[in-house]
């Protein structure tokens, strides 16, 4: 059986001996890079961006169509969904090195895992239907289809895992599907092209992104109501959360401009502008500080200094880009 020996006590003599032998070199460990993971969706690939650097170290393909991705529920995988592929992939989190495919997975366009880690949810908006999947982790069984038209589009959830609201891009709606009879319980109509769908904390309401429009609008679920609703830019789309559990980010793809929104008061606080091209998903770093946008007509990634609202960088990616993720981010509430 083979030893292993902690060399940490005996460090310093090496660095001595660099010292009295000029011909010795000692050579540091390199650090552990902080990744960035990004999907571009127009040519079925991966950039993984060196987030110190600012910089793409590596591109490889994933998989057709790659516009969504999430941390698994026990943090060891990112679960990629291959839209037109159907199938997902798993990468490490740290590093974006591909962990294992699993097939069979059909039209999976948006994803998302229900809070209990009970189930997961695929929208599938090129085949009308919302796939519910018994979960654990990466191993998914699927357990119905629901019929959806038309083009589910984002999901969200009640905390308690009870219901799963998605948006039907194509048909103006809203449905809540019941996860214990995984059945459509109601639909509601809403505004033009919904997309990007968020419950606000302690679930009170549902904020709707609709692409088609200028505003968010504000749901109260309970009653399957319109309450308010929020001007903010052309091409509303995607929602990400400060973390402070009060404030959220929202892209205007038309507008090339991300809303701040207080999620208690109901009111635009603020936008970002002087943004690339067509900005779509977000991510946030652990410190709260800055914001990374992917641009998805500029084809590339943006960061965005959060206190000063001002665009910092920009990072040239593939076609498309869609969605981003890092390990150390902020929490998504």
């Amino acid at each position: 059986m083979s030893k292993s020996f902690n060399l940490k006590p005996i460090f310093p003599y090496f660095l001595a001996l660099a010292f009295l032998l000029p011909g010795l070199t000692v050579q540091a460990a390199d650090p552990v890079k902080r990744t960035a993971i990004v999907l571009n969706s127009g040519e079925a690939s991966v950039s993984l961006i060196d987030m110190d650097k600012r910089a793409v170290y590596k591109t490889f393909p994933i998989g057709k169509e790659p516009h969504h991705l999430m941390i698994t529920p026990d943090q060891k995988s990112v679960l990629v969904a291959n839209a037109a592929g159907d199938d997902v992939v798993f990468l490490d989190p740290k590093n974006g090195d591909i962990q294992s495919r699993l097939p069979n997975i059909v039209d999976p366009y948006h994803i998302g895992y229900s809070p209990n880690k009970k189930w997961f949810i695929a929208a599938g908006n090129r085949l009308d239907r919302v796939d519910i999947y018994a979960a654990q982790n990466q191993e998914l069984k699927l357990v119905k289809i629901v019929k959806a038209a038309k083009t589910p589009s984002h999901i969200a959830f009640t905390n308690d895992s009870k219901l799963t609201f998605v948006t039907l891009q194509d048909s103006n709606e809203l449905i809540a599907i019941d996860l214990a009879s995984h059945e459509i319980v109601w639909r509601m109509p809403i505004g033009k092209m919904p997309a990007g769908v968020w419950m606000t904390p302690g679930d009170k309401h549902l904020l709707i992104g609709l692409t088609g429009s200028d505003l968010v609008q504000v749901v109260d679920w309970k009653q399957q109501k319109i309450v308010k609703e929020i001007k903010t830019g052309k091409g509303a789309h995607n929602f990400r959360p400060l973390g402070d559990k009060r404030h959220i980010f929202l892209t205007n793809r038309v507008d090339s401009t991300i809303s701040i929104i207080d999620m208690e008061k109901l009111e635009k606080v603020a936008d970002i502008k002087g943004l690339p091209s067509g900005p779509d998903c977000m991510d946030v770093t652990a410190d709260g500080k800055e914001l990374w946008v992917t641009f998805r007509f500029a084809k590339k990634v943006g960061i965005i200094d959060i206190a000063s609202r001002k665009l910092v960088t920009t990072i040239p990616v593939g076609k498309s880009p869609h969605g981003i993720f890092f390990h150390s981010n902020a929490a998504w509430e």
